[in-house]
């Protein structure tokens, strides 16, 4: 039984091209800052839009970021063996993309 994607959306008033630079230094950040519990194993860049495929303590993990003028939408695939972690997850990816595209 495949889990439903989590999908979270944070408005932001950056534009594409701002908002795109802070969400790869998030990323950058979040290497370093969670290297113990993630890890990227796939980055693909295709104009604003975002696919991955990371490691999520060990598990395989796949998503999309898709950057709009005044929004991002991410879409991540927890594995069945975390999908108990999907309210957790959706409330962590919201509060970091928050963080990240909040501010002047």
């Amino acid at each position: 039984m495949d889990l439903a994607p989590i999908v979270v959306v944070i408005p932001h008033r950056h534009g594409k091209v701002e908002a795109t630079r802070r969400i790869k230094a998030g990323i950058e950040e979040a290497r370093t800052h969670y290297a113990a519990k993630f890890k990227v194993a796939e980055e693909t860049w295709d104009g604003d839009r975002l696919s991955f495929r990371i490691a999520l303590l060990g598990q395989p993990c796949t998503g999309t970021i898709e950057i709009g003028d005044d929004d991002a939408r991410a879409e991540v695939k927890l594995s069945w063996y975390l999908g108990h972690m999907a309210k957790p997850a959706e409330r962590f990816i919201q509060q970091e993309g928050a963080r990240i595209l909040s501010g002047p």
